[in-house]
């Protein structure tokens, strides 16, 4: 019998995460493409320059909550979903982040000896 506490987090199925974190911009420039919107239709749509929306479809600038509500009203997608996608990923790329790490671990030698 397996005990559950010896296995690494990492392999337990809830706790899988994506190698490489995806950017909900990729996830949306598939739905736009799915749904035959160019890009340039949908930025004139929720009236946002073509190069944000370029920069969020190739993952170089977040989905904020305005831009999420403006998807929301274009594509009938859920702001709520843009905002938790974007979330996420944020959090993937600050746990893979090596400052990040070694700034938690001197946090946690701190907290240990209080």
């Amino acid at each position: 019998m397996i005990n559950i506490e010896s296995i690494e987090p990492k392999m337990i199925a809830n706790n899988l995460m994506p190698s490489e974190p995806v950017h909900p911009g990729t996830l949306l420039k598939e739905e736009i493409e799915y749904r035959g919107i160019s890009q340039k239709q949908l930025a004139q749509q929720i009236s946002v320059s073509y190069t944000v929306l370029n920069e969020i479809l190739n993952g170089k600038r977040p989905i904020s909550t305005d831009y999420a509500l403006y998807l929301e009203a274009a594509l009938g997608i859920d702001a709520q979903l843009w905002i938790q996608m974007q979330a996420d990923y944020n959090l993937q790329v600050a746990k893979n982040d090596n400052k990040v790490i070694q700034h938690i671990r001197n946090i946690r030698k701190i907290a240990a000896v209080l």
